[in-house]
């Protein structure tokens, strides 16, 4: 199966720590499903489905402190039901009601060098078509949707790598990263569950285990 890659860069990211509650703490890298999520936005189709194999970082791991006006929920599911079954209702939310803010440690100045593959779901079709379009859309610049980086505010750049061995190495910093998240597990689709895996950077270098490996745990 064919890797491919792509250079990503944005200026502030955050891929949120599930463990920490009420602000936002971002983990030291790119996560597994969120770099997963940037392969989505230039090619989702349903036959198809993105893994990473390896993510490389190109630039230091740099911090910002922020304070951020956020929302404290959501539309009310019920009032939702309630206009879909009488053709209108109230579903406006009213910011200075619920305006909480909120600190957050965020990464900035982020590149990260991703390496994906994509297995196909549907085994009557020829996985040609899929790279071929993956590749044209990438190196076009198109995507169904704008990649970001952890929260929809931190919109990514993203380029498409044609020859990674001539492209700049990765940083030299090799560091224990814990235990971080993998993806959501939707075998169970009414109640999705996270997984996780024990990464390490070895010279700016995270290997990402196969999603049915004994590494990575729910």
């Amino acid at each position: 199966m064919k890797t491919y890659c792509l250079d990503v860069r944005g200026d502030f990211a955050c891929f949120t720590r599930p463990e920490m509650k009420v602000e936002r703490v971002s983990y030291d890298v790119i996560t597994p499903s969120a770099a997963r999520a940037v392969f989505d936005a230039i090619l989702w189709k349903p036959a198809i489905r993105w893994y990473i194999q390896r993510i490389e970082l190109l630039n230091p791991i740099r911090w910002i402190n922020l304070r951020r006006n956020e929302l404290g929920g959501v539309v009310s599911e019920r009032n939702v039901k309630t206009a879909m079954k009488n053709g209108a209702g109230q579903l406006g939310t009213y910011i200075e009601d619920d305006r909480q803010q909120r600190a957050g440690l965020f990464l900035r100045d982020v590149r990260y060098r991703l390496h994906g593959q994509f297995e196909l779901l549907d085994k009557s079709e020829g996985p040609e078509k899929y790279a071929e379009m993956f590749q044209r859309r990438a190196r076009k610049g198109q995507c169904f949707n704008q990649p970001y980086l952890g929260c929809r505010e931190f919109s990514a750049d993203f380029r498409l790598v044609e020859n990674p061995d001539e492209e700049a190495s990765p940083i030299a910093e090799t560091r224990d990263l814990g235990w971080m998240l993998y993806d959501l597990d939707y075998s169970d689709r009414a109640s999705p569950s996270p997984r996780f895996f024990k990464a390490r950077m070895e010279n700016g270098v995270i290997k990402v285990p196969a999603w049915d490996s004994e590494e990575v745990r729910g």
